[in-house]
């Protein structure tokens, strides 16, 4: 078998205005997108804070892999629980339904998506981020129209649990953190 040369070029990169967006109250820096690795992976730096967690819900196109700069979290994958600190990562397999619950002022992680794409999901409803801090008074997951959001995700192969798949599929998820997923 022949080498070949791969059409991908070398890069570094690191947060900066240039790569950075606000998506409903969360700071992200896409490092690497599918542009960038050929569609075999995209790796975003973000910050949040509690409130912004994503609802309950499952991939069918990427694996996730979360690790933990600052804060720690806890994560809800299928019936098992995880707690999540500074220096620790945690794998979320496509196809098994999770959940995160911020357990600290805030959040500030590396997130792996493999494959690529689904960082379009994001930069379709984002802004621009005009410093390298969150952004005040943004909407939040846990104050916008879910099922908007949901409609939005779907086109990603994201899915959003209802509440009987969240009782049923995520046992351990905290019945406190439930709000209404889209149908």
């Amino acid at each position: 078998m022949a080498n070949t040369k791969s059409p991908l070029k070398a890069f570094k990169r690191a947060a900066s205005l240039d790569l950075s967006r606000w998506y409903m109250g969360t700071l992200t820096t896409n490092l690497a997108e599918k542009k960038d690795t050929g569609g075999a992976f995209c790796l975003v730096e973000a910050t949040l804070v509690p409130g912004n967690e994503p609802p309950p819900h499952v991939h069918s196109r990427e694996d996730e892999l979360f690790y933990v700069l600052e804060g720690e979290f806890d994560a809800y994958v299928g019936k098992e629980g995880f707690k999540v600190k500074n220096g620790e990562c945690i794998f979320l397999p496509r196809l098994q339904p999770h959940a995160v619950a911020i357990r600290s002022r805030q959040i500030h992680l590396l997130t792996l998506f493999t494959p690529a794409g689904l960082e379009e999901a994001f930069r379709s409803s984002s802004l621009p981020a005009q410093q390298l801090e969150l952004p005040s008074g943004a909407l939040t997951y846990s104050k916008s129209d879910l099922k908007q959001i949901a409609q939005r995700f779907s086109a990603y192969g994201v899915r959003f649990l209802t509440l009987d798949e969240i009782a049923d599929q995520l046992p351990l998820y905290p019945k406190s953190l439930t709000s209404q997923p889209s149908e």
